[in-house]
């Protein structure tokens, strides 16, 4: 179902087509035409000056009683016996928010043997942990993960759900929000709570990173996030503390299972910019793409990953797995070197955070340098090689 034409108010001025983001509208014999890629966002209706276009009502379920939910929750995603760092990060965002909430913080642990993950989590500022430990958990399934967390949600009602965006995460989320009837915003850059309504306000970028949306559920619980590693800092490890553990018998059986996991194969990652405590970055200042090398020296160098801008992934210098940023990676690295990078809203949204910033660019007006803890102007076909030199010099390779 799409927006409705009125045929007879319509004179084919185009207007509504111009400003429709999905292409969803096209002219027809004079007069506008609804295709079925229309998600009814509205836009097209402010844009008629001849009151030609309306949305149909949509459906709305009853509001749920959300005063029954309660607590701020955290997916604790696992790597054999460790913790998924995203997660961790995840933990100290929720203590803020449960902060302003007034509420608690609790961890969602699910696997084979959730001892030592209990033991490690004990050491952050978490009230509650709740866990389902079964042979079925072992590793990562769609199906029996859904299970074993809906029925933890259904059972303690917390009022927000945050789940780290790794693949895993994005996989998981994505069926367990279907399987609550409830809503999701994958791939937040940032987030904060409206008291009087208790709403989550998720900020994500959007329409290909040109603005950022903040988008909240008002009608249904609990409400769910999915957020990028490295977006926030990772919380300090202190004492041991006291934390409340809660055991669920999920009651899951290997028999009841769809699928099967044969064999476990560990994907091995040409780049992890996520975890890379240096990152090595080119723009379109590199000039082309067989400048990357020299990059990819430095980088290598220094034991660092090679990162790149949008607009040099766009331009097909360089493959998409290494681009930080908005629509990339968020990364948050001990030193980032910006070579030739202008430093674009959409690009330093991705790599502000890192601790050491090292730009290098022509343009003394350049936005990265606004970030820079370090900055030279100049050309970086010129700098980088003395850079390297150098580098070989002091460690005895020259």
């Amino acid at each position: 179902m799409g927006v409705t034409i009125l045929v007879d108010k319509c004179i084919g001025c185009r207007a509504c087509i111009k400003v429709c983001p999905f292409g969803a509208l096209e002219l027809v014999n004079g007069k506008a035409v609804c295709l079925e890629s229309c998600n009814l966002c509205g836009i097209c209706v402010g844009s008629c000056k001849f009151e030609a276009i309306e949305v149909p009502e949509r459906d709305i379920s009853p509001a749920m009683d959300l005063e029954n939910y309660r607590g701020v929750w955290v997916f604790v995603q696992t790597e054999g016996d460790s913790i998924h760092h995203v997660s961790l990060e995840l933990v100290g965002e929720a203590r803020r928010l449960a902060d302003e909430l007034g509420t608690e913080v609790s961890c969602m642990v699910m696997n084979g043997g959730a001892e030592k993950i209990v033991e490690d989590l004990s050491h952050y500022e978490i009230n509650r942990i709740y866990t389902i430990e079964s042979p079925v958990l072992d590793r990562y399934r769609t199906i029996p993960f859904v299970q074993a967390a809906s029925l933890l949600i259904r059972s303690f009602r917390p009022e927000i759900v945050l789940i780290g965006a790794t693949s895993t995460g994005r996989d998981f989320a994505g069926g367990l929000a279907t399987e609550l009837k409830t809503g999701l915003t994958a791939d937040c850059t940032s987030m904060d709570v409206e008291v009087s309504t208790r709403s989550l306000l998720q900020t994500r970028p959007a329409f290909g990173g040109n603005i950022m949306a903040t988008i909240k559920s008002s009608r249904h619980r609990p409400q769910m996030a999915t957020v990028r590693p490295k977006v926030f800092p990772m919380p300090l490890k202190g004492e041991k503390r006291p934390v409340k553990v809660i055991k669920v018998n999920g009651n899951l059986s290997e028999k009841d299972q769809k699928t099967r996991i044969l064999e476990w194969i560990p994907l091995r990652e040409g780049v992890n910019l996520a975890d890379a405590n240096i990152i090595v970055s080119g723009g379109r200042g590199m000039g082309k793409h067989e400048n990357f090398a020299v990059l990819q020296e430095l980088a290598d160098l220094l034991g660092g990953a090679l990162g790149a801008s949008r607009a040099v992934v766009d331009a097909g210098w360089i493959d998409y797995s290494h681009q930080v940023g908005q629509t990339g990676r968020t990364v948050r690295p001990h030193i980032y070197i910006a070579c030739g990078i202008s430093g674009a809203v959409q690009h330093l949204a991705g790599m502000k955070t890192s601790d050491v910033i090292i730009a290098i660019n022509r343009d003394p007006s350049a936005p990265i340098f606004s970030v820079a803890t370090y900055g030279y102007v100049g050309d970086v076909m010129d700098i980088v090689p003395k850079m390297i030199n150098e580098l070989k010099i002091r460690m005895g390779r020259r």
